[in-house]
């Protein structure tokens, strides 16, 4: 396949790297930091028909308790991630990563992220320091987010409280429970129907949201949960947007095929942090998922194209 747009590819800015030292934490499987580098990732995108990757920072992100801190680390990787989509035009686009949980610090960011750099996005984690993103504490965020029609993106992290299996890597398990734990939170506080303008997107096919979609939906027989999602609970879901990185397989497609549409899915690789050999298995994993060559062409690159790549704005 070529031309393919690549929404979960990650960047590792130089100052982001040397600022967090060892608080970077565990990465993918191995552990290690993985080597990075712009040239890497074209290299990486053209070996397997890549056109544009919209970047983001993974986790753990930019905060540390320290809101200073977290503000330039935040306005340092925006203007790096809006050098390489000015730099390598056509081959990177970007999510702005905000300093949060301070809102008002965030609200300003998005206001120079989206009308000075150009940003096609935002992108979140799935909680920081244990507050998911359903608390009232974000709804300024979410509503700023909404009135601008923004893609909002998340990955997820560790949570607050984990500390079970040591010898099992975070990403395989933690990760897609703590997007799972993500959504529900949002179910429950009423933000997607909130910022129905913003659109939505979670990564490796939603974490578990697929398989537990029906128990999810049960909460509806819970008065704050019925009264926050009024359209119900999977038509609330049906409205989300989702990557494919680590999920082009039939088992995970099939399920969510079973609460969204084709319209709602994006291809994604978790590039560098899932290596090379994963850009290629999910590529092709797509393929042998018997879709017809429009609805390809839709997951791989219309979608994004659509809904996430903006036009050219001014950009510093």
């Amino acid at each position: 396949m070529q031309n393919l747009v690549d929404v979960h590819h990650h960047i590792l800015p130089p100052d982001y790297v040397a600022a967090l030292g060892e608080r970077i934490g565990m990465q993918g499987l191995i552990g290690a930091v993985p080597e990075w580098s712009p040239s890497i990732s074209i290299e990486a995108m053209d070996k397997n028909g890549i056109k544009t990757a919209v970047t983001s920072i993974s986790s753990p992100g930019v905060w540390f308790g320290n809101a200073a801190e977290t503000q330039a680390l935040a306005r340092n990787c925006n203007e790096y991630a809006c050098g390489l989509k000015r730099d390598y035009p056509g081959r990177f686009g970007f999510f702005a990563v905000l300093p949060l949980p301070d809102i008002d610090l965030s609200l300003a960011e998005i206001e120079y992220a989206f009308d000075t750099l150009g940003a096609d996005g935002v992108g979140l984690l799935t909680n920081y320091n244990g507050r998911y993103p359903g608390d009232p504490h974000f709804a300024p965020l979410f509503d700023e987010l909404g009135r601008r029609k923004a893609a909002v993106f998340f990955h997820p992290t560790v949570s607050a409280g984990w500390g079970s299996l040591p010898e099992i890597p975070i990403p395989t398990l933690e990760f897609p429970f703590d997007t799972t734990r993500a959504i529900v939170s949002m179910l429950n506080h009423g933000t997607f129907g909130r910022s129905r303008d913003a659109r939505f997107i979670f990564s490796h096919a939603g974490g578990t949201i697929p398989f537990l979609a029906e128990r999810i939906a049960r909460l509806a027989v819970v008065p704050k949960f019925r009264a926050n999602n009024p359209h119900g609970i999977h038509s609330e879901l049906r409205r989300l947007f989702f990557d494919l990185a680590l999920s082009a397989n039939r088992s995970v497609f099939s399920a969510l095929m079973q609460i969204t549409d084709l319209q709602h899915v994006f291809f994604g690789s978790d590039y560098p942090h899932a290596g090379e050999k994963t850009i290629t298995a999910t590529a092709r994993g797509l393929t042998e998922l018997d879709l017809a060559g429009d609805e390809l062409r839709a997951i791989c690159s219309e979608n994004a194209r659509r809904l996430i790549l903006q036009p050219s704005r001014p950009q510093a």
